[in-house]
């Protein structure tokens, strides 16, 4: 097929549009969608330091490549990657070293950081000894982790690769649950203390569109699943929302239009609670110990 905007050949059909997009025009639509979320929200600011979350995956790989393609070139901005080395035998190691690859080839100060060296068990032990799913350990110590890094580092920002499928599972979800604080802390509403601000760049791209930009680019990316991934609840709204917007295209958008249109109402039903700090790490809580000293209290790690 054509590009429906010149005569080259096209690389990738966008449903919601009805066009088909050739490289050149695939590029242009999907940069501009990133500028357009980083503006709308104001993620990126002359003086920022940025951390990128760098695991390996087509997200976070697509999204240092792109953010660099538009912002790389700036002087009044420095970026950083940090990647967390949650110690998954057979899995993780090879997502490291594509981690390492990407930031060279990139030119971008790369740091790993070890659940083993931090935490004092990698993932897989602490699965073998707590009580826990392994999702809880990884998703509590992976986001301690990288905000402890990133203000190590002196980021300003945490940006991560959350793209536009993962919002709007996330936003349903949370509904669904009747969790509407939860959904009113998913954009933040002000920088807090001892907390890197967290922004998603590519929250406006379809997770399809994410694997395209790799594929075009040539990009070193691992496809695999993480052996821990069991989210029934989230595989039974992601389906949901796949049938929905093949049967409707653009859905997804509105899904997430419709949540920027609720955010002032759900920041003024749940305005951010001031933080204070652990009283064993010192990290931002909003109980007198964080959730991951209360994870390492249950292992026998403290």
């Amino acid at each position: 097929m054509q590009c429906s905007l010149c005569s080259s050949k096209a690389v990738y059909y966008q449903r919601y549009s009805s066009r088909h997009l050739c490289k050149k025009h695939f590029l242009r639509d999907f940069y501009r969608r990133v500028k357009r979320a980083v503006a709308k929200y104001k993620m990126i600011e002359s003086g920022d330091k940025i951390a990128l979350a760098m695991s390996g995956g087509k997200d976070s790989v697509t999204l240092a490549h792109a953010l660099m393609e538009l912002y790389g070139k700036r002087r009044d901005l420095e970026f950083v990657a940090i990647t967390i080395d949650e110690g998954i035998e057979g899995y993780r190691p090879p997502t490291v070293e594509i981690a390492k690859k990407v930031c060279r080839d990139l030119g971008i100060e790369h740091v790993v950081v070890s659940f083993r060296e931090e935490i004092g068990l990698n993932l897989d032990k602490m699965v073998e000894l707590g009580k826990r799913n392994a999702c809880t350990y990884c998703g509590v110590f992976r986001k301690y982790l990288l905000n402890k890094t990133a203000k190590e580092l002196g980021a300003t920002k945490l940006a991560t690769g959350h793209n536009l499928d993962d919002e709007t599972q996330t936003i349903l979800l949370n509904f669904l649950n009747a969790d509407v604080e939860r959904l009113a802390r998913l954009v933040p509403q002000r920088v807090q203390k001892g907390l890197v601000y967290r922004i998603k760049p590519l929250r406006e791209i379809y997770e399809k569109e994410v694997v395209i930009y790799a594929i075009v680019n040539n990009l070193p990316v691992s496809l695999e699943e993480c052996p821990y991934s069991r989210f029934p609840a989230r595989a039974i709204v992601r389906d949901f929302i796949y049938e929905f917007e093949k049967k409707y295209p653009g859905r997804k958008f509105s899904i997430m239009r419709s949540f920027e249109e609720l955010l002032p109402c759900l920041h003024k039903m749940y305005p951010q609670i001031e933080l204070g700090e652990c009283k064993i790490c010192g990290e931002p809580t909003a109980r007198e110990i964080c959730k991951a000293c209360e994870l390492k209290k249950e292992l026998g790690i403290i």
